[in-house]
């Protein structure tokens, strides 16, 4: 790969104009949530007084989505692509610490590195190349919810106030200083998907406010050590912790829902039965969309679930009451607790 080390992308570059003297700055991250914090860091850079510029972007390789055969590359890399960044300057390494890639990258000679969502490892020979040093926009107030799912473990927790910390990166998972944070209250109703636009969203504000400060060095004077008494982790989610037990309180159950949003999403066991008939189906749907119900709707036999007001009403342990509001059957669309309702023809509902 060969990478033009005197271009870096810029919306105002000409080729009549002498080679930039800006900082050059690398970019690493890959979802669709990292695509707000490359856009605020190439509308900056393309400010009259601003004194760096985008040099390249680091990226996940391209993937198989959807079931098809057809590769696609990052929601980063295409946002780029669709900006007119060049190509040649969109490094998709299998793995951070690969010596071709670490070699491209000290050609690019950059002051700093940004990461948002990258989703590698950095190894000490990538921190190494910057001399500003590498520093990370992260989804929570560190040291709370160091590792891969921040947003999606605080709200399976009903955590009350979250936010985003910009913080330099070290080799021990999100252990580094923190530069700076915002702090975020939370809503008993948002998702994981949501809250995660909203705080990279900050994060991208924060990270422009600082800059300079990370650039003539003060940041690192500024910068606090994290408390490693108070710390706590937030593992990657799994597939296998999707399904939900009505024999837990309503709450926790609410929180999960919100959690797992997206992916991997969260189930349930639901038993169809025909009085008539004495028939008896079970339904494996998606659990989309819930609330904690109110006292008053707590009415249920133990293992009977009930329509109220638009909700499937299912009684939970500690003598709590979930409500579903939308739900999702295999291989169908999402739809209320209403449409849902109707499609039962006069059949009762069991939990299991």
């Amino acid at each position: 790969l060969t990478l033009r080390r005197l271009f870096c992308f810029n919306a105002s570059s000409s080729a009549s104009v002498a080679p930039s003297k800006k900082k050059p700055l690398v970019f690493l991250g890959s979802p669709q949530v990292s695509v707000t914090v490359l856009d605020a860091l190439l509308k900056s850079s393309s400010s009259p007084d601003s004194n760096f510029e985008v040099a390249a972007i680091v990226t996940q390789p391209p993937s198989r989505r959807e079931r098809g055969r057809k590769v696609y590359p990052s929601p980063v890399a295409q946002h780029a692509l669709d900006r007119g960044f060049p190509s040649d300057l969109i490094l998709t390494p299998e793995r951070a610490g690969e010596e071709r890639f670490l070699s491209n990258l000290r050609d690019l000679q950059p002051e700093l590195c940004v990461t948002a969502a990258y989703g590698n490892i950095l190894p000490t020979k990538f921190l190494k190349i910057p001399p500003l040093g590498t520093v990370n926009v992260h989804p929570s107030l560190l040291p709370l919810y160091r590792g891969a799912a921040p947003v999606q473990r605080s709200l399976q927790d009903g955590v009350k106030e979250t936010g985003v910390s910009l913080a330099f990166t070290v080799r021990a998972l999100d252990a580094g200083p923190v530069i700076s944070y915002e702090r975020y209250e939370v809503d008993d109703q948002i998702k994981a998907p949501e809250l995660l636009e909203l705080l990279f969203s900050l994060g991208s504000k924060l990270l422009i406010r600082e800059l300079p400060s990370i650039f003539d060095g003060s940041a690192k004077v500024k910068a606090q050590p994290q408390d490693d008494s108070k710390v706590t982790l937030a593992p990657k989610l799994t597939p296998e912790e999707s399904w939900l037990s009505f024999d837990q309180d309503a709450t926790v159950l609410h929180n999960k829902v919100r959690a797992f949003a997206g992916w991997p999403g969260t189930r349930a066991k639901i038993a169809v039965i025909d009085e008539t008939t004495s028939q008896c189906d079970i339904l494996e749907p998606k659990i989309i969309t819930t609330r904690v119900s109110s006292p008053e709707n707590v009415q249920n036999e133990v293992d009977d679930i009930t329509f109220i007001k638009g909700a499937l009403v299912i009684p939970c342990g500690g003598c709590s009451t979930l409500e579903v509001l939308e739900l999702q059957l295999p291989g169908r669309k999402v739809v209320t607790a209403d449409a849902f309702r109707n499609g039962l023809r006069g059949r009762k509902l069991k939990k299991l």
